[in-house]
Order: C-alpha cells, then structure tokens, then sequence
C-alpha cells in the first residue's frame, strides 16, 4: 500500500468519524428533547436546549471533515486547482461554523460571555 492510498484512507476515515459525530449527536440531541418533553418540561426551553445540542454536533463534525478534506487536498494532489477548491470548502464550512456558534452561544465571539444579544 503506498503512502496516497494511506492517506486517502485516513483521509475518509476522518470523513467518516465526521459524519458519525454529526449523526450521533442529532439522534442524541433528539432523545434529550423528546425526553424532556415527556417529562413535562417547557417547549421553549427544551427547543432551546435542543437547537444547542444539534448545533454543537454540526460544529464537531464539520471540523472532522474539513480535516479530512485537507489532509486528502495537501498530501495526495496539491495542485493550484485542488487547493483554491479546498480553500472555498473550508471558506464555506468556517462561515457556517461560524454561524452555528453564534446561534449555539447566542452571542458573538468578541462579546464578553455576559454580553448576550436579545433573543428573537
């Protein structure tokens, strides 16, 4: 097995932990929600904590995959063409990241932890 085969392994190995995370964390972020609907609790409060908990899944999982994505990119064919394709990639998906932390934390990043914008 030679070293591009390896890392195209490892590389969707990563991939693939990426998109287990994700999935792990809505069925878990699922379960908490039905039960604390089950158990009486607020909707609001239980949609909340819901919306956080599959946020934080995403936000895990995208970084597992855009690991994977540059250890495939820079190792296996580093041409100008693939890494300006990884750049958009990992634009897209820090944007995105980005986003979710927001809506996770309910503030911006440079605000202080007590600084949190009004809720909608």
């Amino acid at each position: 097995m030679g070293f591009e085969s390896t890392v195209l392994i490892i590389g969707t190995a990563i991939d693939a932990i990426g998109v287990a995370l994700i999935l792990f964390g809505v069925l878990l972020a699922t379960g908490i929600f039905l039960r604390e609907l089950r158990r009486g609790g607020a909707f609001p409060v239980a949609y909340s904590s819901y919306r956080q908990g599959l946020g934080r899944a995403i936000l895990l999982g995208l970084e597992f995959l855009v690991a994977g994505d540059i250890i495939r990119t820079v190792a296996i064919s580093p041409t100008f063409e693939s890494v300006g394709v990884l750049a958009l990639i990992v634009a897209v998906r820090t944007l995105l990241s980005f986003s979710l932390q927001v809506e996770v934390q309910g503030r911006w990043p440079w605000q202080s932890p007590k600084e949190r914008r009004p809720q909608s």
